[in-house]
């Protein structure tokens, strides 16, 4: 199974951080402009994930969403979150801590792409609790 995202060890580390202030978390990227089409990373219970968003997978423990139109556009593209000095202009909850979240991005190779098309589109709408995989190690350098 190829993974649709994943995360750097620094990232990975913010969201730890995170969690344990914030408790269960979630990722979201729109395709709004400036700031908007940065990752945004929210408390889980203070976003509503709609029915077009496309479920990616999981960064460090944290779902993985990008909005529907922003996929078509980006199904190509492998995304790795990562985090850098400075603060974004959005809600995400890194914000205080001086650090704000990035997408870096990379076509899939034509193998990668290949067995991605042999799995089917992935889900989209909001997950039911429990669905995401939790193998350990999982979308973790």
């Amino acid at each position: 199974m190829i993974d649709r995202v994943d995360v750097t060890v620094d990232a990975a580390a913010l969201l730890r951080r995170l969690r344990a202030a914030y408790g269960p978390l979630l990722f979201h990227q729109s395709g709004g402009c400036c700031d908007g089409s940065a990752p945004m990373c929210y408390p889980a219970s203070d976003f509503r994930i709609g029915e077009n968003d496309v479920y990616l997978g999981e960064v460090a423990g944290v779902p993985f969403y990008i909005g529907g139109l922003q996929y078509e556009y980006w199904q190509h593209t492998h995304l790795t979150v990562d985090v850098v000095p400075g603060r974004g202009g959005g809600f995400s909850v890194e914000a205080p801590e001086g650090l704000r979240f990035v997408t870096r991005s990379r076509l899939f190779s034509d193998a990668e792409w290949a067995s991605l098309e042999a799995e089917g589109p992935p889900p989209r709408g909001p997950r039911p609790a429990g669905a995401a995989s939790e193998v350990a190690g999982q979308g973790q350098p």
